[in-house]
């Protein structure tokens, strides 16, 4: 699990031009954010999103209960999420819900988590394009997790990496 800022001030990254010719992005930088809240199981390639508008322990602890509640964590269900240490991860304010394990990384490895390699697919629609409005990214960011939630492969492919652990069934 982990979180993402995107918002109006531009991604901008490389595209195919004419060869000497340089491409023309349209940037305007405005400093409104959203949030992406991700969820992924690395071995089924299954993920969630969430669109907030902030980041803090109230926004987390509601996610954090949706997901228990959508993947029917409880007594006979458990799940163990891997974050980050960020102070609305790991504070004694947050009430974890039945089923639901937090196992908290070392400072400073953002290389270690697999939900960090899901930015660069929910970022790819929004690349060298102009959002005259948060709710006009906001549609387009939608819709992209909406696709990512249906791409299972392609998930698990970018995010099991060699050493996770790996579910065994009985």
């Amino acid at each position: 699990m982990d979180e993402h800022r995107v918002g109006l001030k531009p991604i901008v990254g490389r595209q195919w031009a004419e060869r000497g010719k340089a491409p023309i992005v349209r940037v305007a930088q405005r400093y409104e954010w959203l949030y992406v809240y991700a969820f992924v199981c690395p071995q089924t390639g299954d993920s969630l999103y969430w669109l907030l508008p902030t980041v803090n322990t109230a926004a987390f602890q509601a996610v954090l209960d949706r997901f228990a509640q959508d993947t029917q964590a409880g007594k006979t269900r458990e799940i163990v999420l891997v974050l980050d240490g960020a102070g609305w991860h790991a504070t004694p304010r947050l009430n974890c819900p039945l089923g639901i394990h937090l196992v908290f990384l070392p400072p400073y490895s953002p290389e270690l988590q697999p939900a960090e390699r899901l930015w660069s697919l929910t970022d790819a629609p929004l690349k060298n394009r102009h959002f005259d409005s948060l709710g006009a990214l906001t549609d387009v960011l939608a819709e992209q997790c909406r696709r990512l939630e249906q791409q299972t492969q392609r998930v698990c492919s970018l995010t099991l990496f060699h050493w996770w652990p790996r579910i065994i069934r009985k």
